[in-house]
């Protein structure tokens, strides 16, 4: 299949990443590949990927759960397959993991999940939070920094949906997509 932009050659990719202080094996994933073609977007890209990771206020497991959300209601196969890994390291269990795809009906979330992922939500079908989600948001979470964090994580786990879908990012070679039961939206 031809890609609409091909990969950076994977050499190339390492270089960077090395350079940028991102470990080998995410150089050689796909996304980093494809946005590797403009090497000073790639870094700040990766940079805020970085922050958003490894410095986090919000806590790790809702994140993971936003990034689930978005990438699903997004078809985001490539988003989807690496976070369900990262969720799952996250103790974000398979079945929460199923269940974030139709999450207003299941059980299994507390009131800072639901919040997220009514956040999410929001912001994919309003382009903001509304007033009531903001008050469960803020009253779960308490923290102005872990709200900011919030809302740039839900605004950058969109993009990278967005731009994997659109740059038709495909998953890596002999992955199974769709986790854990090969189900896409």
């Amino acid at each position: 299949m031809a890609r609409r932009v091909e990969y950076a050659p994977i050499d190339e990719a390492r270089r960077l990443g090395r350079e940028f202080g991102i470990g080998e094996a995410q150089a050689s994933r796909s996304a980093f590949r494809m946005l590797a073609n403009h090497p000073d977007l790639v870094k700040h890209v990766y940079g805020l990927l970085t922050m958003l990771s490894s410095r986090n206020k919000l806590p790790t497991r809702l994140r993971e759960l936003i990034i689930m959300r978005l990438a699903w209601r997004a078809g985001s196969e490539y988003a989807w397959f690496q976070h369900y890994r990262i969720a799952t390291q996250a103790g974000v269990t398979p079945e929460e993991i199923v269940a974030v795809r139709d999450w207003r009906k299941s059980h299994l979330f507390d009131l800072a999940e639901r919040a997220v992922l009514a956040a999410a939500d929001d912001t994919c079908e309003r382009g903001k939070i509304s007033d009531a989600v903001w008050a469960e948001c803020a009253r779960e979470l308490k923290e102005p920094a872990v709200l900011v964090e919030m809302v740039v994580a839900i605004g950058n786990w969109t993009m990278f949906a967005q731009l994997l879908n659109s740059l038709e990012v495909e998953i890596e070679e002999g992955a199974k997509p769709w986790p854990p039961d090969g189900k896409a939206p």
